[in-house]
Order: structure tokens, then C-alpha cells, then sequence
């Protein structure tokens, strides 16, 4: 994530109630091999256009699995969250943010496209012994280390036997720091390692193993 993608500069995206004025507006992004409109605004990680990092997760992961518990951790205005939407229609897609106006806005993009298997809820609101197949994230760098270690550790073990997350961090941002703690932390039965590379940025994947 760059400073450049934050709206306003001065209000950080990781803010639970944004101050800045909810000035929404429609651009169309390509998610999923298609064209699709989408609400966004000020206050909410790249509040005026789909960011690289982000683009690029979504053009390198895997297919997502079908008919399974999906997360899209930060999910800002909701481009991961529709674009696993339209890839699984049948599986249920939980978008989960901190953000209020990005929770709104993922929401009603979601119903925009008529996709009633995306469930947006605060981290507190996601049921304690949901399990999740799959999870996509672009990960809030800008949190700090900390914090971003709290959350991945709240939410990667959460993985079902077998399931597969996909975290993009760029590189010069720590991306490559991040996969040895990764591993680590997380201990035996995980497998982390670099997915895919470009433009900067590293898609990491984190299998959990049975």
C-alpha cells in the first residue's frame, strides 16, 4: 500500500469512523474478467481507483474454491470481496474492515451487482468457529508492524485444514521480511512461501496443512 492511495492524505483508511466527507461517486473497474461499476469515496483505502497491490492479487491468486467460507480481510471499498463474489457465486464471502464507510461502501457495491453471498461485518460480528477456505487480503502496512502482526495472527489461524491464504505486500514494504515471520509464528502444520512477484509487489501464500 502506498501513501498515495490514501483519501485524504491526512486521514489514515484504517480509521474505524472516517471524518473526511462521504463525497461518493462511481468508477468502473475491471474485477473478474469484467467490467463492473462500483461506488467510492474519501476515508477508505484507495478511495478513487482499484490499487496496484490489489490488482495484482487479484490477477496472480488461484481460482478460489466453490460452495466454501471465503475472507476478504480489509476490505476496503470491496474489490476483493465482489471479485471472489463473482468467482464463487456459491460460496459465501465474508468482507471484514475496521472502516465504517468501507463496510457501507463494500456493502452496497455487493448489492449493486446483486451478489447476496457476501456477508460485510466488523471483525467482532464474524462468528468465533467460522472457519475459512480461502482468504485474500492487501493487508493495512500502514497500521504498523505491530498491529499487522495482531491481525494476521487473529485471522490466518482461522484457516481450515487445507485452506490457502494470499496476502500482497509490496516489496520495499517488507513483503519479504513478513514470509520467515510468517513462518515462524504460525509454526508447524502451515507451509508460507512466495507465491508470485510483479510490479513491485509479492503475493504471499499461506497453507494450512492437515
Amino acid at each position: 500500500m502506498n501513501d498515495k492511495d490514501q483519501q485524504p492524505r491526512q486521514e489514515q483508511y484504517f480509521s474505524s469512523a472516517p471524518t473526511s466527507p462521504d463525497v461518493r461517486r462511481t468508477i468502473t473497474v475491471q474485477l473478474a474478467g469484467r467490467e463492473v461499476p462500483v461506488a467510492v469515496s474519501h476515508g477508505v483505502f484507495s478511495g478513487n481507483r482499484l490499487d496496484l497491490g490489489t490488482s495484482v492479487l487479484l490477477r496472480r491468486a488461484p481460482e478460489p474454491p466453490q460452495r466454501a467460507n471465503l475472507l476478504d480481510l480489509g476490505c476496503g471499498w470491496g474489490p476483493i470481496a465482489l471479485s471472489l463474489g463473482l468467482l464463487a457465486p456459491e460460496a459465501t464471502v465474508w468482507a471484514v474492515d475496521v472502516n465504517q464507510r468501507a463496510l457501507d461502501l463494500t456493502r452496497d457495491n455487493a448489492h449493486s451487482q446483486q451478489l447476496d453471498n457476501i456477508r460485510v461485518a466488523e471483525p467482532d460480528d464474524v462468528p468465533a468457529d467460522v472457519r475459512f477456505d480461502a482468504i485474500w487480503s492487501n493487508p493495512p502496512i500502514r497500521v504498523g508492524k505491530e498491529a499487522l502482526h495482531d491481525i494476521l495472527m487473529r485471522w490466518l489461524p482461522r484457516l481450515s485444514d487445507h485452506g490457502a491464504a494470499y496476502l500482497v505486500v509490496q516489496r520495499n514494504l517488507g513483503a519479504d521480511s513478513l514470509i520467515p515471520w510468517l513462518a515462524a509464528t504460525l509454526g508447524e502444520g502451515y507451509a508460507v512461501s512466495k507465491y508470485a512477484s510483479a510490479k513491485g509487489y509479492r503475493v504471499i501464500e499461506v497453507l494450512r496443512q492437515a
